[in-house]
């Protein structure tokens, strides 16, 4: 998937006001439509700024792309990082999304989604049920991605976090102001969950109640641990006689260090559950250790000759045996 540069396509500055950005598509939107251009790939031309425009006359979209940084080049090879949008805090408006089938790969892997947020919140109502009036509106909920340690769902409690809130300032130029919180992380929660904080989202007009907020739960990549759903893993390593003869082995897990015993003759490969150690809930997920094989290197003359006494005690040994491949 290739890199979108919007501003690159709008041909104006990164810190460009939003009125720069309406006037300069303005003007390349009547030099493109393809019922009166007579320019070389105008529907092309046309419907790219259609879609940079949509990302950037809107504040909530643009903040987000631009955390993206400025080092990306058009045309470049992208993935989106899983953390892309985590941090900032957007209303109602800014997940809704766009129909992502009349766009890009680009934009789709950034907003096609509901933007990230969660979907069927109810936000046009009062909070007694009827329409909102003119004068006592209730105020948007709003909406963030937060980036948690896997340890944190084991232990719980509280956290302090500071949300981007995309705004924009006297210039018409897009800028954020920190929202300072303190979160209470349930013991438990999962990936893709979310903690509501009531009366955090946007302020209610007259007498209307504020919006909620909505934080959406991610795991941080861990440089030992993967989860799927409830259930996490880790990858351990073993030394050869450890597989061959059996033994006892520390294990690290999240709630801690375990004894481990690996049954003679296992090898890479083989999973071991420790039943209720994943994620705790109501219905804990489980821990699997999934056993990798690692062999000691010969770095001298003792290392090497040792390998070549077990190469010769085990020379009757295929290792390929199951591809069918002889000695």
């Amino acid at each position: 998937m290739e890199f979108k540069d919007y501003y690159k396509i709008m041909g104006v500055p990164r810190d460009a006001s939003q009125d720069d950005i309406k006037r300069a598509y303005r003007k390349l939107a009547r030099k493109y439509h393809p019922d009166v251009s007579k320019e070389p790939q105008a529907e092309v031309r046309f419907k790219e700024l259609g879609e940079a425009y949509e990302v950037l006359k809107d504040p909530e979209k643009r903040v987000a792309y631009d955390r993206l940084g400025s080092d990306w080049k058009a045309n470049q090879e992208f993935r989106p990082p899983p953390d892309w949008n985590a941090g900032f805090e957007f209303s109602e408006r800014g997940f809704a999304g766009a129909d992502a089938s009349q766009h890009s790969d680009f934009f789709e892997s950034l907003f096609g989604h509901g933007f990230g947020a969660a979907q069927g919140r109810q936000g046009t109502q009062d909070r007694h049920g009827g329409r909102a009036g003119a004068f006592h509106a209730p105020g948007q909920d709003h909406y963030a991605k937060v980036m948690i340690d896997l340890e944190e769902a084991y232990q719980g409690g509280t956290r302090s976090i500071t949300l981007q809130v995309p705004q924009l300032d006297a210039q018409g130029r897009v800028s954020t102001r920190e929202h300072r919180l303190n979160v209470a992380i349930p013991k438990g929660i999962r990936a893709g969950q979310y903690i509501r904080l009531a009366g955090q989202g946007a302020p209610g007009h007259g007498q209307g109640k504020p919006g909620d907020l909505y934080l959406e739960i991610e795991f941080r990549p861990h440089p030992h641990y993967r989860v799927e759903n409830a259930d996490v893993y880790l990858d351990l390593p073993v030394a050869p006689w450890e597989a061959a003869l059996g033994a006892t082995v520390k294990t690290p897990t999240p709630g801690g260090i375990v004894e481990l015993k690996v049954t003679a003759g296992s090898t890479t490969g083989r999973k071991l559950r420790l039943k209720g150690r994943g994620i705790p809930g109501k219905t804990p997920g489980d821990f699997f250790v999934v056993l990798q094989i690692v062999t000691p290197p010969a770095d001298d003359e003792t290392d090497q000759t040792l390998y070549r006494k077990m190469a010769e005690q085990f020379k009757s040994f295929n290792p390929r045996a199951k591809l069918g491949v002889s000695l």
